[in-house]
């Protein structure tokens, strides 16, 4: 990983709980699946302990992956700061210029952003466009599918 990592004050404190949670809870919960797969005998044809050691992987990448974007994040206070402009750690509330409807996206790092959640990155092609704008701006944002013209109606926190 040597992108740039940024993370709102919410993101951050999502990965640490996860963080907890894993090395609290489901290393050991792991670890006590491991002694209990190799009670069952021969291990070289054991699934549960083929899975157990499955499990175990996925879950020290996981802790190893969470630490590493702890340590080298910049954490963006979405709670400091004005409204005047866009920018990682607020909603912007934008108008679809054909539709007329309305559209609220949290702009948020790439390690956060989930598109179901209306939170999407500042690096996506919305995020790109709309950074950086005032209230009334004019965006037009490039996809695949053909542009979108935005006009940026509101921005909170």
């Amino acid at each position: 990983m040597s992108k740039e990592i940024i993370l709102t004050t919410h993101g951050k404190e999502m990965l640490d709980n996860e963080l907890k949670e894993l090395i609290g809870v489901r290393r050991k919960a792991v670890a006590q699946r491991l002694k209990e797969a190799k009670d069952f005998g021969d291990i070289s044809e054991n699934s549960e302990y083929e899975d157990a050691k499955n499990e175990q992987a996925f879950t020290e990448g996981r802790i190893s992956e969470i630490q590493y974007i702890l340590a080298n994040a910049e954490i963006v206070d979405e709670h400091k700061g004005g409204l005047k402009h866009v920018r990682v750690g607020l909603t912007a509330i934008l108008r679809d210029m054909e539709t007329k409807k309305n559209q609220e996206f949290k702009i948020v790092g790439s390690f956060e952003a989930d598109p179901d959640l209306m939170q999407i990155s500042h690096e996506s092609p919305v995020g790109r466009a709309i950074v950086g704008k005032e209230i009334g701006d004019l965006v037009e944002i490039e996809l695949p599918h053909g542009a979108l013209k935005y006009k940026i109606v509101d921005i909170k926190k």
